[in-house]
């Protein structure tokens, strides 16, 4: 026989179900009117309406264009958050669907909309039965995540304030929908970038020993940068350094003066960051020094690596499994992407999870940040059961069991 939390639990995955047409108006409403990192005006408004609409407890433009709502539980417990980003992209929409975007050279195609209309479906449910729950539930609507800004700002303005635990998701195509997935421990890496302007002497393509090439630094600094994974990192770690835009000369006939690199950097460990950061500083001055060249180099720490608290991530598994059976639950190696879900875990204990979307009958089979990417819909349904399982054992069962939180794997 049924527990009565678990029967609640029961109920509250029924009524997601019952949302899912809502859900997807709002998502397709999202994706055709999309907005980039701070400049979502109408995305908050619209967050911030619905929420109102149904009778939570809302703060708005918090860290700029955030959204933070309350639901208070009827008896006093743990807080715990539940984040969702809006912002989308600088990418033209090539999908012919009825929803593509009706902004020129904006898109959602990292899964935003369906994050928000999952969290926004998520939020209707907790907060018809907030006479249910022992504590309060956080929703944290953030903006501006892929400029890799908004937690931070978010923080800074007070949204953790009071919470005990927080819990993140991404829908993500490369695993079919019905699938989650997880990591202990790092799920994403930090993103670093760099930026170096070298600076050298011009002159006639005929006449090299008169000038500073400064295309021959640039490809010898490059080709040094290289070396530094394979033959300065211990091998049992991992890093990527990756020259992605390299820029100098405009005539076939003349001697670069000047060049320009871009580039980023992924790490998991501290360590091997500063490791790294030191090691490019050390072969760009050398390079340079040797060809008689000058030059301006900076390096742009970017949002941390996801780190997953070891207890709340196996609380995940434990109620995944036990209350969403019919899902695949997979542990995942972790990714050399960014997201700045990282900022709130160095804050206060949680972890992040991905929710399988992808669909090849469906078309939904391309990368994220890709012109034609799209989303299986159900995965939003997935990941609002998931979310629905965590805030259940937190704020009803740990609150009729005191022996909830001892989880068997």
């Amino acid at each position: 026989m049924k527990r009565q939390s678990e029967i609640k639990l029961f109920h509250w995955h029924e009524q997601l179900l019952e949302m899912y047409e809502q859900m997807v108006e709002w998502r397709r409403h999202m994706h055709q009117y999309p907005e980039l990192s701070n400049q979502e005006i109408e995305t908050s408004n619209m967050i911030a309406g619905i929420l109102s609409g149904f009778g939570i407890d809302i703060r708005t433009r918090v860290g700029g264009m955030g959204v933070v709502g309350t639901i208070k539980g009827e008896k006093p417990g743990k807080t715990i958050a539940l984040r969702a980003d809006f912002d989308a992209l600088p990418i033209q929409d090539e999908k012919e669907v009825p929803y593509k975007s009706k902004v020129d050279g904006v898109m959602h195609a990292c899964g935003h909309d369906g994050h928000t209309a999952t969290l926004l479906a998520v939020a209707k449910i907790l907060n018809d039965h907030r006479d249910q729950l022992s504590g309060n539930v956080v929703l944290l609507h953030q903006h501006s995540e892929e400029s890799l800004g908004g937690a931070n700002e978010m923080i800074a303005d007070g949204c953790l304030d009071g919470v005990d635990v927080v819990f993140g998701n991404h829908l993500w195509t490369p695993i079919p929908t019905g699938t989650i997935s997880y990591t202990k421990g790092y799920t994403t890496s930090s993103g670093d970038g760099f930026q170096l302007k070298i600076q050298g002497k011009g002159g006639h393509g005929s006449s090299p020993h008169e000038t500073v090439d400064a295309i021959i630094v640039a490809n010898q600094i490059i080709n040094q940068l290289q070396l530094i994974v394979s033959r300065k990192i211990n091998p049992q770690k991992t890093a990527v350094v990756s020259v992605g835009s390299f820029h100098a000369g405009n005539a076939a006939n003349i001697i670069a003066d000047s060049a320009e690199l871009k580039g980023t950097v992924r790490t998991y460990d501290k360590e091997v960051q500063m490791q790294i950061e030191d090691e490019m500083n050390s072969i760009i001055k050398g390079i340079c020094a040797a060809h008689h060249a000058e030059y301006e180099f900076k390096y742009y720490h970017g949002v941390p690596g996801v780190y997953n608290h070891a207890e709340e991530t196996d609380i995940f598994c434990s109620r995944i499994k036990a209350t969403l059976p019919e899902f695949k639950l997979a542990e995942a190696p972790p990714l050399l992407v960014s997201e700045d879900f990282g900022r709130y875990l160095l804050e206060r204990p949680g972890m992040f999870f991905f929710t399988g979307a992808g669909n090849q009958n469906i078309n939904a089979i391309y990368p994220h940040h890709h012109p034609k990417f799209d989303f299986d819909e159900r995965a939003m349904v997935n990941a609002g059961k998931a979310m629905l399982s965590i805030v259940h054992h937190y704020l009803v069962e740990k609150a009729e069991s005191p022996l909830a939180d001892h989880v068997r794997l």
